[in-house]
């Protein structure tokens, strides 16, 4: 039998903060646990609540997951300067989603080796992971109007900056998020093709009528001047385009590239494991049939790399971090680069 989601008991989780509240408020979504340090302890994930009078709710999140910096730096930044006063409606905070994975430094939780961004729509019965995922589909996504996730490659990939929508049933909704992903203002806007989105945050956002924007803003297991200057910037576009806050969105200088990624074939996986040599570089242009990387292998010498090809024109927008590579890795993402975006 499918249990649904109101028969489902209530979330384990409960705030510190009032949403409901005027000014502003930092606190915690506080999940009860047990463990061998602590047995009646709690997983405290920190919130911020920004609120002035009526107005659209936007859901700003980092920290999906925990090795991709640019998010969780630039939201703890946020966090302690927005100012009610700056704000019509309400601006919800959570810069570390994931925080076990956060404080580990990983992408994935050290407590139930669950990978948040593929949990949802969670379980309040599930393991650590589950129910933080829970909590977020059933209780901050249903009060917001607009949700920012902020993502990076982390320790594994490294990507061109960019902000990102999907292609949905419902042109309307894909529009208006196309339209925040290009407002963003990254160097880079794009309509995205994920490998399987069942699982998503993306997904259980969608599925309830919200407008969604994802990003990729860098990556290697670190942040740079220059990709927290882009999602600050992005964060701070992303308010005034949904009309959280007054100003003007301010685009790179040097203009914004569009993308699109339409099918599986812009990701290019590894067979073989071994040490990656990868031949171009990120925002390369690539043609069909080029030779991008060679896989070596390293249990012993003399014997000839493995070649991987493109399959499609385009540039790489992604790229493995590290040299060592293992089977079904993804080593390259290729996207086409496209004259404008549409619904």
């Amino acid at each position: 039998m499918t249990i649904t989601s109101s028969q489902q008991r209530p979330s384990p989780i409960s705030a510190t903060v009032d949403f409901d509240a005027d000014g502003v408020q930092h606190g915690f979504l506080k999940l009860p646990i047990s463990t061998d340090e602590s047995a009646w302890g709690a997983v405290m994930i920190p919130v911020t609540v920004v609120k002035n009078g009526d107005g659209p709710t936007a859901l700003l999140t980092g920290g999906n997951h925990g090795d991709e910096y640019e998010g969780i730096t630039s939201l703890l930044k946020l966090s302690s300067t927005l100012k009610a006063e700056d704000v019509t409606g309400r601006v919800i905070i959570v810069p570390c989603m994931n925080t076990p994975a956060v404080m580990a430094g990983k992408r994935t939780s050290p407590m139930d080796k669950g990978n948040l961004n593929r949990s949802f729509p969670g379980d309040p019965n599930g393991g650590v992971t589950s129910q933080i995922a829970d909590y977020f589909t059933r209780v901050l996504v249903p009060m917001s109007d607009v949700v920012l996730d902020l993502h990076s490659g982390g320790r594994t990939l490294d990507i061109l900056p960019f902000g990102a929508s999907h292609v949905l049933d419902d042109k309307s909704q894909q529009q208006a998020a196309l339209e925040g992903a290009k407002a963003f203002g990254a160097p880079h806007a794009m309509v995205m093709f994920e490998l399987d989105a069942e699982k998503l945050f993306d997904t259980a956002c969608e599925r309830q009528g919200k407008v969604f924007v994802a990003t990729e803003l860098g990556g290697g297991g670190t942040s740079t001047p220059e990709s927290i200057a882009i999602t600050e910037r992005g964060v701070r576009n992303f308010l005034i385009h949904y009309g959280l806050t007054e100003g003007e969105v301010e685009m790179p200088a040097g203009g914004q590239t569009y993308l699109d990624m339409p099918d599986a074939s812009c990701y290019v996986q590894s067979q073989h494991s071994g040490v990656l040599e990868l031949l171009v570089a990120l925002g390369d242009t690539v043609t069909k049939g080029q030779t991008l990387a060679y896989v070596y292998d390293m249990t012993r010498s003399g014997t000839e790399p493995v070649a991987y090809k493109a399959e499609r024109d385009g540039i790489l927008m992604a790229r493995r971090a590290p040299s060592l590579i293992n089977m079904g890795d993804t080593l390259a993402v290729i996207a086409d680069v496209v004259e404008r975006l549409e619904a």
